[in-house]
């Protein structure tokens, strides 16, 4: 700035501090709002930890235990946001024996804020998960990709879901793979499966742009990334123009923290997975600014001994 335009805004400043009218609230320092994404994928009825038998996640993971460790974060954190990414089902006896009650009952009683849906939750067939889903599940499932309108889940699936915490507008979203040649026909039934990226696309414009939502986060089944143009986080990433945040399930991948990639207008996404099985928890630390104009972006998966 030369030193007559630092005059004249000098000059500016004074005069407005003398009409009362100087902005004194530009003189604060901005408050930052801390929200911490806690989330799992694919647990597959997981209920218990692994046994002590001398394999690779002996004693690791468990309901017990990540239900401790959410409550604890909890208590230290003001603003907790707790989401999954798919496969709820299939792994253990507890589904073979209760078909998902166990499961949904316990996620309820965690607090999930909301879960998408993997091919495997369609393993008690479209009945039991509607049975199941309505009965024991407090919480939302959310897809944008499948069309449920020919089954008896239709009306029971969200395609998108708003939620505030700590004045920050959180606008949330899921995908999900290609169930045909993957899950049996007769268990997914009528179930249309629509193009992932280009619904993603639209739900998050919908969602950040029309409802003015300050993050957008999908909850993806759709596996982190293949040697092949199978349709991935990655690439949905890579793809994107709205989404902020993806948390992956499907391949199992467990990262140590969460990358990014950079989207069709050269901004990072963040991508996280943590495993299966609940042997991890993911957290994605968010500190927005009081105008929401920035945001730091922090990561710290945790294996849940």
């Amino acid at each position: 700035m030369n030193r007559r335009h630092f005059i004249e805004r000098a000059g500016l400043g004074s005069l407005l501090i003398a009409s009362g009218k100087f902005p004194f609230s530009a003189l604060e320092k901005p408050e930052i709002v801390k929200i911490s994404i806690l989330h799992t994928n694919d647990v597959h009825s997981r209920i218990e930890p692994f046994p002590m038998d001398g394999g690779k996640y002996q004693g690791l993971g468990g309901a017990a235990k990540r239900a401790a460790l959410i409550k604890k974060i909890r208590k230290e954190e003001d603003h907790v946001l707790l989401l999954d990414a798919g496969d709820v089902f299939q792994g253990t006896p507890y589904f073979n024996f209760f078909g998902g009650e166990i499961e949904f009952k316990l996620m309820s009683e965690m607090g999930y804020d909301a879960s998408t849906i993997g091919n495997h939750d369609f393993d008690g067939g479209m009945d039991g998960l509607y049975t199941q889903f309505t009965k024991h599940a407090n919480f939302p499932f959310i897809n944008c990709n499948y069309d449920f309108s020919d089954t008896v889940m239709n009306g029971q699936i969200q395609k998108h879901k708003i939620i505030e915490k700590g004045g920050v507008k959180f606008g949330i979203l899921g995908v999900g793979l290609e169930l045909d040649g993957l899950v049996p026909a007769n268990l997914y039934r009528n179930t249309q499966y629509l193009d992932p990226i280009q619904n993603a696309n639209k739900t998050a414009k919908f969602l950040k742009q029309d409802q003015k939502c300050d993050y957008v986060i999908c909850l993806s089944h759709l596996g982190f990334k293949y040697d092949t143009e199978k349709v991935s986080d990655h690439v949905l990433a890579q793809s994107s123009s709205d989404i902020d945040l993806i948390i992956g399930g499907h391949t199992h991948t467990l990262l140590e923290k969460a990358i990014l990639v950079s989207n069709k207008e050269n901004k990072p996404v963040t991508v996280n997975q943590v495993g299966w099985a609940g042997i991890a928890l993911g957290r994605i630390d968010l500190h927005f600014e009081r105008n929401k104009k920035s945001k730091c972006v922090t990561c710290g998966n945790e294996i849940i001994k």
